[in-house]
């Protein structure tokens, strides 16, 4: 029986660590960490996304400051907005949560943000400095998806990983820093041909493709590392993941649990890219 990865837990130690370090910046330096979240519209989901992070930020000791534009604002009008964030000096991160109104550019907005202070990771310039090795901030999902590995004793150099989904959010970055830890890596999607036969070579399988236990139990290896990255919601209420849990659970020697993996991560990730955006460097870095 796989050991579950839980991702509750160790999101709790990096946001102590978080706050820690958030107070010996303000102590040192003076400098609150600052993030500034801007939702368009009334999304339930974003809404208690949004909540979250807020949450988040006052228990790490972080300033946090949301901005809420009604679904009908102008894409003019979100982009003022982002040009006085950028300008703000109590701002060190800035996050425009997706998904917005289709009246507005996705790609406007984002290359709009201050690459330094973009911790979602989805700057192109971000995306740039992470293919070349360097990146300022690491999109959340996939960083926290390499801390929950390393916190778990996980090696990845040498290893085989396969990723089911190629998304710009997780599939392609994860991609890339699994590349940068040394793993051999094969991207997966829906023109895959025998993706059974390709997952099953997998040292550490990630799922990634939003639909709702498409990995069975005869698609991964025996003792394989299973991380799920999806959150689907079925017509009776329930939240599942990518991976049937239990039987790949039986087959597995690690498995991420969904809720309580990989989702915990995501926020724990945005505040150490706004921490690091206010300045601070671990000294042992």
């Amino acid at each position: 029986m796989a050991i579950v990865i839980d991702g509750k837990a160790v999101s709790r130690d990096i946001r102590e660590e978080l706050k820690r370090d958030a107070l010996r910046l303000k102590q040192e330096k003076g400098v609150v960490p600052g993030l500034a979240v801007v939702l368009i519209g009334e999304d339930p989901a974003s809404r208690v996304y949004i909540r979250h992070k807020e949450n988040a930020c006052a228990e790490a000791g972080f300033l946090s400051r949301t901005i809420r534009l009604p679904t009908a604002a102008t894409q003019q009008v979100l982009l003022a907005l982002i040009q006085s964030l950028n300008n703000d000096g109590q701002i060190h991160g800035i996050l425009v949560q997706l998904p917005l109104p289709g009246h507005i550019s996705v790609d406007t907005v984002m290359e709009a943000i201050d690459p330094r202070k973009d911790v979602d990771g989805f700057h192109p310039t971000n995306i740039g400095r992470l293919f070349s090795g360097n990146p300022w901030h690491r999109a959340c999902t996939p960083a926290g998806i390499i801390e929950l590995l390393d916190r778990s004793a996980i090696g990845i150099e040498g290893k085989e990983a396969v990723i089911v989904g190629r998304s710009n959010i997780v599939g392609k970055p994860l991609a890339l820093m699994l590349l940068a830890r040394h793993a051999t890596v094969t991207i997966c999607h829906t023109r895959t041909r025998n993706l059974a036969e390709v997952t099953r070579r997998a040292e550490l399988l990630f799922a990634a493709a939003g639909r709702p236990e498409m990995i069975r139990a005869d698609m991964i290896r025996d003792g394989a590392v299973v991380i799920d990255v999806g959150i689907n919601r079925l017509a009776d209420g329930r939240l599942v993941g990518d991976v049937a849990f239990e039987e790949c659970a039986a087959k597995a020697a690690f498995i991420t649990p969904v809720p309580g993996g990989v989702g915990p991560m995501t926020i724990a990730m945005l505040l150490k890219n706004t921490l690091q955006a206010a300045g601070y460097r671990n000294r042992t870095s």
